[in-house]
């Protein structure tokens, strides 16, 4: 599966109205551990495809969305169900740690 950006346009939207959990890459083009960490992230979407849906927010493209999430540091990987963050980890964690954060919100455990 790969990878969909959001934009300040259809953020709300297709965060509310998915079916399954969102998981939101915070990050920018200038990070270096926004780069360190898209690998593990496109790694997880694509095992994790059906189970939990994953995109991308370009800080410098949408910043009034990093603003209103509350987002102060990037990465910042945000986990929501029904538009509501029910997890947030900031800077450089590992596929494992992040493969637990995801699927306790998903069906398949």
């Amino acid at each position: 599966m790969a990878m969909n950006f959001l934009f300040s346009e259809n953020f709300e939207e297709t965060v509310k109205s998915a079916e399954l959990p969102v998981v939101v890459d915070f990050w920018a083009e200038w990070c270096t551990p926004c780069r360190m960490i898209a690998p593990v992230i496109e790694e997880l979407s694509d095992e994790m495809d059906g189970m939990a849906e994953f995109y991308k927010v370009d800080v410098e493209d949408a910043e009034d969305i990093a603003s209103q999430r509350g987002v102060l540091s990037i990465p910042t990987i945000m986990i929501l169900v029904g538009g509501e963050e029910k997890e947030r980890v900031v800077g450089f964690r590992d596929r494992d740690e992040l493969y637990g954060l995801i699927s306790k919100y998903t069906e398949e455990e």
